[in-house]
């Protein structure tokens, strides 16, 4: 009896958002993070904070991994004192990081041969998004460990589409980044273009929302574009990391994308000059600073 104890590893912007779900729906959340303060954090939350990522697997039978990449998923899972030398281990790994295909589908083949199931269940929408409960879940993975985890993934979003076997969360994910960065682009574009043209923004931004052009990028960070404020709900060091995984998945199969390439340039410029830690929304003060160097 009793309530069950879920494993979250990685307690960022999206893990804390995870757990606040899971704890409104009555679920226990140990977590672990490198930084104590997010540890705290989720301590102030009502979920259990605990010292390693052994701990973790001891604790809970399904774990939610948020981490920034699949270099430190790897790590977590399978090196030293990782999730696979714990005593025991836990029985379903549900990550949500974006990761490369290649080492997503590789991972869930080692991880079924020690009789752990794998969900790549990659998230579309900011921390705020999931907070909202509005982010949508792709997943990857086979059809009983998404029924095994239907309740987890349900409990964080009321939006969930299983897209295929493992590793299918993770390419879904990426190709909808891909869409979604050039749409904040676009919108940040036509944003300094009309305002150079004398446009009044925020009725232009309202027009906008109305015609043909809409995007949901116009909801979430038309304002953020307007009033400067970039506050992280993704940042552009996250974006740039999803963008180089896209270009080099892109190279892989022989395949340019010549409008990803830009994107990728412009937010390097915004890296160089210590605007990496921003929102995406901040595109927009490249967009502006290289109109200004060409006049």
């Amino acid at each position: 009896g009793g309530r069950e104890d879920v494993g979250l590893i990685g307690i960022g912007l999206v893990g804390s958002a995870i757990a606040e779900h899971l704890l409104a729906r009555g679920y226990g959340v140990v977590g672990y993070d490198i930084d104590p303060a997010r540890c705290a954090a989720l301590s102030r939350a009502g979920g259990t904070p605990v010292s390693s990522v052994a701990e973790v697997a001891k604790r809970s039978d399904r774990v939610f991994l948020s981490l920034l990449a699949s270099e430190t998923v790897c790590q977590v899972v399978e090196g030293e004192g990782g999730l696979l030398e714990a005593p025991e281990l836990p029985r379903y790994i549900i990550d949500t990081t974006t990761g490369t295909p290649d080492e997503t589908m590789a991972l869930a083949e080692r991880l079924a041969g020690r009789g752990v199931g794998f969900l790549d269940a990659t998230i579309s929408g900011s921390s705020q998004q999931i907070r909202d409960r509005d982010a949508l879940f792709m997943v990857g993975g086979n059809e009983k460990t998404v029924v095994a985890c239907a309740d987890l993934l349900d409990a964080v979003s009321n939006k969930m589409i299983h897209v295929g076997p493992p590793g299918s969360g993770s390419k879904a994910k990426l190709a909808s980044n891909l869409i979604l960065g050039l749409n904040r682009l676009v919108l940040a574009e036509g944003l300094v273009f009309a305002e150079k043209l004398g446009l009044d923004l925020p009725s232009f931004l309202s027009l906008l929302k109305q015609s043909p052009a809409y995007s949901v990028a116009m909801d979430v960070k038309g304002e953020k574009m307007l009033n400067g404020d970039f506050t992280p709900q993704a940042r552009v060091s996250q974006h740039h990391k999803d963008l180089q995984i896209i270009l080099d998945c892109a190279k892989a199969v022989g395949q340019d994308l010549p409008l990803s390439r830009i994107h990728h340039d412009i937010l390097d410029e915004l890296i160089a000059s210590g605007d990496g830690n921003l929102d995406c929304s901040a595109v927009i003060k490249a967009l502006r600073k290289r109109q200004g160097n060409k006049g």
